[in-house]
């Protein structure tokens, strides 16, 4: 039986003259602010919040906010659950000082400002950087680099960096660079560079350098460089240079230089040197002393010591007494005026020339020997 009326026909005609677009740009409005609604709730931190949004085939892909594990791009403000991440890590800032993960990434570490985890391994890029733990890479940081351990790698600070722990690689900062434990390789401050531990390398401070481990390489100070411990190898200071311990190479120090222990080598002070023992050519502008003087000493002005093995030439050389032991010279002094109370044992060249106890000769205008019954005082020549 067939109905009277047509439904197709009977429903009203809805006129279609509106375009397309006028319906669509309400809803792609409305989708726009949407996303963005999204994103500024996954990229504000909150503590109830444990992850992002993570688009993802198993951990390969895409997270946003704080996802704690991934391998791909992964954006945040700050690290906190991060566990892993292989591939792109950015972040505006610093992670916190106590995650909550392992927080490791490898791969890219972006900044915008500021980024770090853990334990980094790769490369870092950044106004500032920062690793909990350990930093294996290329660090490159506009302001400044700072590591709880060990950096190990290349790095590189504007303004400066620090590590609780060594470096083994290259680091420099435009103001300055500090390490907690030993270094090797080259560290290089605009102001200043130090270690608490050991170095090995090359160690350049604009103003100066501090070690306080033993210290082996070259280390070169705009005014001054010093290690509490031994060196072995060039040390310079602009002003001045020191060691608390033994020394085999060279020192350098545009005024003065200091050294604790033995020197074995070359060390040269514009105005002086000092040290307990200095062996080998030692130069001061003005004098060089020490309890020991072995080798080629020079002064400028004066040279003296309890004991002088070798050839001492300054315009005054005394040798005398240090703590109750003997004075020696054992060798050849020359000088305006060589002062030796004690044993001489070797030729003095001078215009005067004293020796409480003479086993040798003196040659010069007035010439004393004291342990001599006779002819204790003689003009040009002298011996025993």
């Amino acid at each position: 039986m067939a109905l009277p009326i047509d439904p197709i026909r009977a429903m009203p005609r809805i006129d279609s003259a509106v375009p397309a677009g006028a319906l669509a740009t309400p809803r792609a409005g409305r989708l726009a602010v949407l996303i963005a609604a999204s994103l500024l709730l996954v990229l504000t931190p909150s503590p109830a919040q444990s992850q992002g949004i993570k688009i993802a085939a198993g951990d390969v892909g895409l997270g946003i906010g704080d996802v704690p594990r991934l391998d791909g791009i992964r954006l945040n403000f700050r690290d906190d659950r991060l566990d892993r991440v292989r591939g792109l890590n950015a972040t505006l800032w610093s992670p916190r000082e106590r995650m909550r993960g392992r927080g490791r990434i490898e791969g890219l570490l972006v900044g915008l400002p500021l980024a770090g985890g853990n334990d980094v391994a790769g490369l870092g890029l950044g106004v500032g950087l920062q690793a909990n733990r350990d930093f294996d890479g290329v660090g490159l940081a506009a302001l400044g680099l700072g590591g709880g351990g060990d950096l190990r790698g290349v790095f590189v600070a504007g303004l400066g960096m620090g590590s609780g722990g060594g470096l083994d690689g290259v680091a420099i900062g435009g103001i300055g660079a500090g390490f907690g434990g030993p270094v090797r390789g080259l560290a290089i401050g605009g102001v200043g560079i130090g270690s608490g531990s050991r170095f090995q390398g090359v160690a350049i401070g604009g103003v100066g350098g501090g070690f306080g481990g033993r210290f082996e390489g070259i280390g070169i100070g705009g005014v001054g460089f010093g290690t509490g411990s031994d060196a072995k190898g060039l040390l310079i200071g602009g002003v001045g240079v020191g060691a608390g311990g033994d020394v085999v190479g060279a020192v350098i120090g545009g005024v003065g230089a200091g050294i604790g222990g033995h020197l074995k080598g070359l060390a040269i002070g514009g105005v002086g040197i000092g040290g307990s023992h200095l062996e080998g050519l030692v130069i001061g502008g003005v004098g060089v002393g020490g309890d020991r003087l072995e080798g080629v000493i020079v002064g400028g002005a004066w040279a003296g010591a309890r004991r002088i093995d070798g050839i001492v030439v300054a315009p005054y050389v005394r040798v005398s007494r240090n703590s109750g032991r003997d004075a020696v010279l054992d060798g050849i002094a020359v000088g305006a005026f060589n002062h030796v109370r004690g044993t001489q044992r070797g030729l003095s060249i001078g215009i005067v020339n004293y020796a409480r106890e003479l086993h040798g000769v003196q040659i010069g205008l007035i010439n004393i020997a004291r342990n001599k019954r006779s002819f204790s005082v003689m003009p040009i020549v002298n011996w025993n």
